[in-house]
């Protein structure tokens, strides 16, 4: 299998499951049991993990939480905030690009009588600052903007949305989910006070994540969406998930990935000279280093996967793709039904090799002729 999934999910590395394992084992402690050594040494962990991820986002460990991955991170973040006592405001402001994890609970939150802003984007995916300078109000309580899209990669401008936010008065949240430990994230200089992570999108362990929640600067109010015990500070209760806490904090120590953009720009490359009528979804943007989305005229996506089973790619994000529903992040960005269904996602990391990108080429290349070659041949609409 040649895996150029990782926007899905990364493979765990080595060197984190090692700094795991004997938290599964010899020291087995719950971290909240802090009355003899077996559990003072899982704190201790914890707390490693804690500041590990902090240096990461230039954040005092203390604003650190720790929850079960970034869907539950992006829930606390806009619902905790949407509900906190402290706050009367009840607009929200958002992009059609966001992940299902951000768009559904801003969808429960409307139900719920709040008000939302849902903007556009323009046809590279990118965001025009103008337009969400014209979405907030006086009674705008968060802005949530991702920092870079799961699908197509294009990275957001967060520093300058974060000074935005700063200069109004608003709180601004970002799933950094495909972003941390790829992109450089500083939450004070960008102006972040809330932010969502996951350790499966960068070599960790799934089931582990983390909200970033802004202590000064403003103090950020967040309400409990777990009750049970008080831990996490308040918010987030529940024994911890120790092990996967360790390898999300060591994970974080390990850096971003070099060669990345040169592995995917290859890719392309190799694609556009062994087929034609190859479109890049996003060309022109900002994108992640890993990831590229092409589009192939006249092939349906799923039928061209048929022909890869070798070949891990995806056609639109994980999270939605058992829908069996085409993106709706390339149909926010203008795409016609015939691009959005002829895309795929391919994802390069840590350990993809430069002969697995040539030899994707090649298959993919293969497949997207025997395809246009045989439209009809399985009654899928080609």
């Amino acid at each position: 299998m040649i895996y150029l999934d990782h926007n899905a999910t990364t493979p765990l590395d080595p060197r984190v499951l090692e700094a795991m394992l004997p938290f599964f084992t010899e020291q087995f402690g719950n971290a909240a049991s802090r009355q003899h050594a077996s559990g003072l040494a899982a704190a201790r962990a914890v707390e490693t993990a804690r500041a590990q991820v902090a240096e990461v986002l230039g954040a005092d460990p203390r604003e650190i939480v720790w929850t079960s991955g970034a869907t539950e991170s992006d829930n606390l973040a806009l619902c905790g905030v949407a509900r906190a006592p402290a706050y009367r405001k009840r607009h929200i402001v958002t992009v059609n690009t966001e992940h299902r994890a951000v768009l559904d609970p801003c969808e429960a939150l409307e139900r719920q009588g709040y008000d939302v802003t849902w903007l556009g984007v323009e046809a590279d995916g990118t965001l025009d600052l103008s337009r969400l300078a014209a979405a907030v109000t006086p009674e705008t309580l968060l802005v949530s903007v991702m920092h870079a899209n799961n699908e197509t990669g294009v990275v957001h401008p967060i520093e300058e949305i974060g000074a935005l936010c700063r200069a109004r008065g608003v709180l601004f949240h970002t799933d950094a989910t495909q972003s941390f430990g790829k992109l450089p994230i500083d939450v004070d200089r960008m102006g972040i006070d809330l932010l969502s992570a996951s350790a499966h999108k960068y070599y960790g362990p799934k089931g582990v994540g983390c909200l970033y929640v802004r202590r000064r600067d403003p103090r950020v109010r967040c309400e409990p969406l777990i009750y049970g015990g008080g831990h996490e500070r308040g918010l987030r209760s529940g024994t911890l998930n120790v092990p996967g806490i360790v390898g999300m904090g060591y994970a974080a120590t390990l850096g971003p990935d070099a060669g990345l953009g040169t592995l995917r720009d290859r890719l392309e490359r190799g694609l556009f000279a062994e087929i034609d009528g190859v479109t890049v979804n996003g060309a022109g943007a900002t994108r992640l280093p890993g990831t590229t989305n092409l589009s192939f005229l006249g092939v349906a996506a799923q039928r061209l996967m048929r022909r890869l089973p070798n070949v891990a790619v995806s056609s639109s994000a994980a999270c939605t793709s058992a829908r069996a529903q085409p993106s709706y992040v390339l149909g926010a960005m203008g795409c016609d039904e015939a691009r959005v269904r002829g895309s795929l996602r391919f994802s390069v990391g840590r350990f993809t090799t430069a002969d697995e990108v040539d030899a994707a080429v090649k298959a993919v290349s293969t497949a997207v002729v025997a395809v246009r070659a045989t439209p009809d041949a399985d009654g899928e609409a080609c």
